[in-house]
């Protein structure tokens, strides 16, 4: 499946609403042809992104990277970080630029979705730094160092059609279905469609057609044009030879259809399931190469065995000849009649370089010619016994051949290396702040550096919160939402949390306190001819302590919806709402390690859930500074 131009329309105008005012913040090369971008806003949960030869879609699926990009490198340097300015389309074309601004820079992304496709990276003179393949044909080339040029246009504007542009079609000797799809670039499943909506047999020559039938092509032209483009869609997939996805019913095409909740979602079904396709047949195909080598490599191996087998039962019958030369009075091995007994037994006496040897099925085995018959024969019969040494040693490794052969064919497809699929949950908007909920249910939000503490507080303070800080410099601001009147253990344990959280535990001080106000006493600008740093605020007014003897933390697994969540607090509310915790006190390792080591214990009582959450969640979870495990076990929630 590919995009049509009036598609492209409709996902340029949606995505671009979308990811206004985000920035990215990972870029994954999933196949050589598709690239998934992160894109994060600070207010906003992340949107995922995929450009693909095929086309753009936001996505819901994260998908491991299946074969190499060679885009990767170079997007991943130039773009990260950096702002979505626009998304545009260029003209009616399947053509769709991205551009990405930002630390007084700009670049461009083209994707061609047309014919093999193309992605391109330039800058801003569209000058082209990057490509996945360069092009150079009559109209066109494109390379590195070249400035990017577009296909020449051909037909209509499809956006911009008028009564006039269809007069040709009255004058055409094409048949009107292929007029339509050439003049306007359509592909054949929206120009079947619309001759089946305007009741007219597309198979007619243009010519031919009345002036109320061409009238009817171009208005339910314009109709379907406009609900695809609007997004005033009835979106369906078609399962046939390939999935489609349509975003509005055609007529008889789309009896075979099944409905979806919006076309972007059916593209993301449809297109994931093509590379997911892609993926298993690269890895078929990998694997097919795999048991192709191994069986190669048995069948040489026994035929190893079978010749070392010949060889030595060859030299065994040429030893045993021997002895029958000494039983007809032959006493040396020059003898002529000798030589003819060797040559019955396709075996002769040669000289090379002075030395003499018996040859016999390519062998070649020293001899002294002067020596007894009986002494030579014992010659063969010990190079004999060493071919069958060698014939062992091949059959041991034979078998492990064999072994590996089996292993490797007992694999199903998804088995010889699995895609690995994640569904890409779109997180809480108090999730990317230090956060829990207390041990009455009540949310806590924390900042983590300078600007999530200055957004904690000027964009979530509100008038029936409590907020929080703790008396020692380096403290974040903590605040308890919703907490008109709220129980001292939610208070406690709010404190409790700043105080953790705040540059005491990474240098281990004990015996600290945190004080709360209320937010008409939190001033969000310096008094006049004062200077405040960023993330500080003015406190103005009664400050309420509460004493915080002991630093002492809870990470802990929660289960929320449909979903589980990793955050850490206090340990009495982790341990009450969690499925499984390891409490924490300062010193001891570094944060990574930490990391790592409370995975591994989590994944011991929930492997599968646990294996879901990546080590940077956890990383993230913890407090700056080293940490050390004292505890872990099943929650309540458990």
């Amino acid at each position: 499946m590919t995009l049509a131009g009036i598609e492209l329309k409709y996902l340029v105008n949606k995505i671009s609403e979308e990811v206004q005012g985000y920035y990215v913040s990972n870029i994954w090369g999933i196949t050589k042809n598709s690239i998934l971008f992160k894109l994060h806003h600070p207010d906003k949960t992340d949107v995922f992104m995929m450009i693909s030869t095929s086309g753009l879609w936001l996505t819901s699926v994260k998908i491991e990277p299946i074969e190499s990009n060679k885009l990767l490198k170079r997007l991943r340097s130039d773009l990260l970080r950096l702002k979505i300015k626009k998304i545009e389309q260029i003209g009616s074309e399947r053509i769709a630029y991205f551009t990405f601004s930002g630390f007084d820079k700009e670049f461009v992304i083209i994707g061609e979705f047309f014919g093999d496709g193309n992605i391109l990276l330039c800058n801003d003179e569209m000058k082209i730094l990057a490509l996945q393949h360069s092009i150079d044909v009559r109209h066109r080339k494109l390379g590195v160092g070249m400035k990017y040029a577009t296909p020449p246009q051909s037909g209509l504007d499809i956006f911009h059609i008028s009564d006039s542009d269809f007069e040709e079609l009255k004058t055409s000797d094409l048949i009107a279905g292929k007029w339509l799809g050439r003049t306007l670039g359509l592909p054949k499943k929206y120009v079947e469609g619309i001759f089946e909506l305007a009741n007219v047999d597309s198979k007619i020559v243009g010519s031919n057609l009345s002036h109320d039938q061409v009238d009817k092509i171009l208005q339910t032209t314009k109709e379907v044009v406009e609900n695809v483009t609007t997004g005033k869609h009835e979106p369906v997939i078609i399962r046939n030879e390939i999935s489609e996805v349509l975003p509005i019913k055609l007529g008889k095409s789309s009896e075979n259809f099944t409905p979806v909740n919006s076309f972007m979602e059916g593209l993301d079904k449809v297109f994931t399931e093509n590379i997911l396709e892609k993926g298993k047949t690269l890895q078929t195909g990998e694997s097919d190469k795999k048991i192709k080598d191994l069986e190669s490599q048995l069948s040489e191996q026994e035929k190893a065995i079978e010749t070392v087998k010949e060889k030595s039962k060859y030299i065994t019958n040429l030893a045993n000849s021997l002895y029958e030369m000494i039983s007809k009075g032959i006493t040396s091995i020059e003898d002529d009649q000798a030589e003819d007994i060797l040559a019955e037994k396709n075996a002769k006496l040669v000289k090379e370089k002075g030395i003499s040897l018996i040859v016999i099925k390519d062998e070649k085995i020293k001899i002294n010619p002067q020596a007894p018959l009986q002494s030579i024969a014992s010659v063969l019969f010990n190079e004999a016994k060493r071919q069958s040494g060698a014939i062992t040693s091949i059959e041991k490794i034979r078998d492990k051949t064999k072994k590996k052969l089996e292993k490797t064919k007992s694999k199903s497809d998804a088995e010889t290396k699995e895609i690995l699929v994640s569904e890409l949950r779109k997180k809480n908007w108090y999730e990317r702040y230090r956060w829990f909920f207390t041990s009455d249910g009540l949310l806590a939000i924390g900042g983590r550096d300078a600007p999530s503490n200055s957004a904690v507080v000027r964009k979530h303070l509100g008038k029936n919160d409590k907020i929080f800080h703790g008396d020692i410099f380096g403290s974040p601001f903590f605040i308890l939402k919703d907490a008109e009147n709220p129980s001292n253990i939610s208070m406690n344990e709010v404190a409790h949390a700043t105080v953790c959280f705040s540059r005491a535990w990474r240098e281990g001080m004990h015996g600290l306190s945190a004080y709360w106000v209320f937010p008409d006493q939190v001033k969000k600008s310096a008094p006049s001819g004062q200077f405040l740093p960023k993330g500080s605020f003015t406190i103005e007014g009664k400050r309420n302590f509460v004493n915080i003897p002991a630093l002492k933390l809870a990470v802990g697994i929660i289960p929320q919806e449909d979903n589980y969540l990793l955050t850490s607090g206090p340990p009495s509310t982790i341990k009450k709402n969690s499925l499984c915790y390891a409490i924490i006190e300062p010193h001891g390792s570094e944060m990574v390690e930490v990391a790592k080591k409370i995975k591994i214990e989590f994944s011991k009582i929930e492997e599968e859930i646990t294996k879901q959450i990546s080590i940077d969640d956890f990383v993230r979870a913890l407090p700056a500074g080293q940490s050390q495990i004292k505890e872990v076990g099943y929650g309540d929630a458990a």
